[in-house]
């Protein structure tokens, strides 16, 4: 496998150095991507820089995956028009441990294979790197003409930001550049990688190697995602989408993909999936035949979901997905953990009642009309559960005065009621 072909056909490279592809083809190259440990979880933004990872691995090269810990106590201006906020060293370490059992799903940390994946800190070579040493054996290969040209620090200073750039961010491609200087010098490591917007970071590392001791080394980045609407990948009105089900659940992790535009499925199905190219093809010919079956957003789901989350967490996602489209029974919908449950009906109309009202058993016209008011009427109801337009809990209601109590909740607190096939309603149940 050619990394950097492999690369080109799925719509991940943006540019790269000179000699990089030349470089790869020789040897075993190391190589590394760094990660900002600013919360205890990766979202879909990363998941782009971890999949380049995946398959340089693949490749035969050592991926190296630097998680920011000296970095992230400062902030990166690249993109950026604010400041961020500083992280102290214990929510890092916490970061760190949540970011490497992610990383495990997709680079192999623990054989010994030659090019096995090293999760490396640049806190560890910082943090007993005084001021004045920094200044004397880094700052002064670097010019300030050379730092004010980036983009990222040009943006910075002509008024996109009110505030404009402190000192602190200015030194950020200064630190970063010296993070590949130091890979370089103690693990071989040639090759820096990263989004788009993290270019002028890269090179200035790879200036910073030339001008200390005379070493080559390459930059390589892969395009920023977007979305066909020109609206920012992997956001939705809720804030990101997680890799941690205790953040985002992996039904609507599932659901986020199988939502996405066709367009948009043709390049994530490349760019997010180990898929091969035959099998990419074969995929996007059935889909163009037939789009209204959605195969790309299907399949796209499922391999997403099973590589982030299991073969389980897709299967349970795909069974709640049903229970609003499809045919689903009662049974696959007691089998629903209540995050789900609450996520599959996000945006239905809901209703409270005591517990206290259902304790001794209430008929279904009274609690549907008087204490939450599913029908207008307990005539109107009447009429639907005569015609079958009713169920309870995805069971069709046979009487409308039928008791329902305590023993018909689901997960001890809700109800679910449908009328007809799309309107559903769910009863929560205080106390």
């Amino acid at each position: 496998m050619n990394f950097v072909e492999e690369l080109r056909w799925r719509g991940m490279l943006h540019d790269m150095m000179p000699g990089t592809e030349e470089l790869l083809a020789k040897e075993q190259v190391t190589a590394y991507i760094g990660f900002d440990p600013t919360a205890d979880s990766l979202h879909i933004g990363h998941l782009c820089s971890v999949m380049i990872l995946r398959h340089f691995q693949r490749c035969g090269h050592k991926p190296l995956a630097l998680i920011g810990g000296a970095t992230g106590m400062i902030g990166d201006p690249s993109g950026k028009s604010a400041e961020r906020n500083l992280l102290n060293e214990e929510t890092l370490q916490r970061n760190m441990a949540g970011m490497k059992k992610q990383l495990s799903k997709f680079l192999d940390f623990d054989s010994d294979a030659p090019n096995r994946a090293e999760l490396v800190n640049n806190y560890d070579w910082m943090k007993d790197f005084t001021f004045l040493d920094f200044a004397r054996e880094v700052g002064k290969h670097i010019t300030v003409n050379y730092m004010m040209a980036k983009d990222s620090v040009k943006k910075r200073l002509n008024g996109e930001a009110r505030d404009g750039l402190s000192f602190t961010e200015f030194t950020y491609q200064l630190l970063q550049g010296y993070d590949f200087l130091h890979l370089y010098e103690t693990k071989g490591c040639r090759l820096q990688m990263g989004g788009s917007d993290q270019w002028g970071n890269i090179t200035t590392g790879a200036e910073l190697i030339r001008r200390t001791n005379g070493g080559e080394a390459f930059a390589l980045t892969c395009p920023l995602i977007t979305k066909a609407d020109g609206g920012k990948f992997g956001k939705t009105e809720s804030g990101n989408i997680w890799l941690d089900p205790r953040y985002t659940s992996p039904y609507k992790f599932y659901q986020f993909w199988l939502n996405v535009s066709d367009e948009d499925a043709k390049r994530y199905i490349k760019i997010f999936t180990a898929l091969s190219r035959e099998e990419i093809e074969a995929l996007t010919a059935e889909h163009e035949a037939a789009p209204h079956l959605r195969v790309l957003q299907k399949r796209l789901a499922k391999e997403v979901t099973i590589m982030v989350h299991s073969e389980e967490d897709y299967n349970a996602a795909v069974d709640a997905s049903n229970i609003l489209f499809g045919n689903a029974t009662s049974d696959s919908l007691k089998k629903l953990d209540e995050d789900t449950l609450l996520a599959v009906f996000e945006g239905v109309p809901q209703f409270e009642v005591s517990r206290d009202a259902l304790a001794a058993g209430v008929k279904a016209v009274d609690l549907f009309t008087e204490q939450a008011a599913v029908f207008a009427s307990k005539g109107e109801m009447r009429k639907l559960v005569q015609g079958g337009g009713v169920s309870l809990n995805k069971e069709k209601l046979t009487a409308f005065d039928q008791v329902v109590s305590t023993a018909d909740l689901l997960d001890d607190k809700y109800l679910l009621v449908q009328r007809g096939k799309k309107n559903y309603y769910l009863i929560i149940v205080n106390g």
